[in-house]
């Protein structure tokens, strides 16, 4: 089938972060940054805009860590295409959430856990719980005063990775997000996928979901459930996110929409796996899309996916993937992994 242009952009600004994510997908905090100076990240921006995407999603790393990050994004919003925003919150002060709501169509507080303890030891850093709190309060805030004079609300939310280590909590979550941030308009929870530090063995074996935990996920009765302990705007979702896989059979059926970009410009083949295709410095952004759709039907990645069956099948799959069509560096970062174990409460 012909595949039209992505629908939706994923910018990885920078992989700079201060937290340690157990199931980083990215492996941000542990790499160099990869980050553009300030010209070549209007020059990338400008190469998105030629895509004339729905979205563009500024996500890494942490992307508020980036010094004029609020310029590159309201370039891209000029031409009428939205900005969203994914982050920790960490670095979330009043002047920061202020300027962050004047640019970004919708600002994602990412949350592992109902309680600091949960969440603190997911994200790797103590304190990082009462960060994404008060990152959410300060949204909050914004959008309250938003609405009393009249105006539109702040679209923002929460989303949350599911794994077996906080699947227990998605109730209690709902009920302490509701209860704290009452301007709040989406909470997301999707599973954790087999990418980066999540496709480790160790990691795949103890904290994806199993296939129960995924149909419960899933299901029309439990999203249900979830949505009734929050109030009507709040809109929650669950995804298995069964399509990051990007199983062949599926592709050729329904297409894929994501194009992601790393910090440095160079455009991944497949979002959630190792392996680009060139650099939107340097080369048409269409032709690197040509690119990146003939790798989805490579013989290799045919193979290594149409063989997936279970989660577990999938992480193996990743790993192949990863190493097959990843540079040196990025074979090296694999080998220098370290074997995971599931933290202390």
């Amino acid at each position: 089938m012909d595949h039209p242009k992505p629908s939706d952009v994923i910018w990885d600004i920078t992989y700079a972060c201060p937290l340690r994510c157990v199931h980083c997908y990215s492996e941000s905090g542990r790499r160099p940054t990869r980050q553009l100076g300030h010209e070549d990240m209007l020059k990338v921006a400008d190469a998105l805009i030629s895509l004339a995407p729905q979205a563009v999603e500024f996500a890494g790393g942490e992307p508020l860590l980036v010094k004029g990050v609020h310029e590159v994004a309201e370039r891209i919003s000029r031409a009428g295409i939205a900005v969203n925003l994914y982050t920790s919150g960490w670095t979330m002060t009043p002047s920061a959430a202020e300027e962050a709501a004047q640019v970004f169509s919708r600002i994602t507080v990412s949350v592992d856990g109902a309680d600091a303890a949960t969440h603190d030891r997911i994200r790797g850093r103590s304190g990082s719980f009462d960060r994404a709190m008060n990152a959410l309060a300060l949204l909050d805030g914004i959008s309250r005063s938003r609405t009393e004079r009249g105006l539109d609300a702040l679209l923002f939310g929460i989303d949350c990775v599911v794994m077996r280590g906080n699947f227990h909590q998605m109730s209690e979550f709902c009920r302490m997000a509701a209860s704290r941030f009452s301007e709040m308009r989406f909470l997301t929870f999707g599973a954790a996928v087999p990418s980066g530090l999540a496709s480790r063995p160790a990691f795949s074996d103890r904290e994806l979901l199993t296939e129960e935990e995924l149909r419960t996920l899933t299901s029309a009765e439990h999203r249900q459930s979830l949505q009734d302990l929050v109030p009507a705007s709040v809109l929650v979702t669950t995804n298995d996110n069964f399509m990051l896989q990007m199983n062949p059979a599926v592709v050729e059926r329904l297409g894929f929409p994501l194009m992601q970009v790393e910090p440095d410009g160079q455009v991944r083949a497949m979002p959630i796996y190792e392996g680009t295709v060139g650099s939107l410095l340097t080369e048409d952004p269409e032709t690197l899309w040509d690119r990146a759709v003939a790798r989805w039907s490579d013989p290799f990645v045919v193979d290594a996916l149409s063989a997936v069956s279970t989660w577990a099948d999938w992480a193996e799959a990743t790993r192949h993937i990863d190493y097959h069509f990843g540079s040196d560096e990025v074979r090296r970062r694999i080998d220098r992994r370290p074997e995971y174990s599931v933290p202390e409460s």
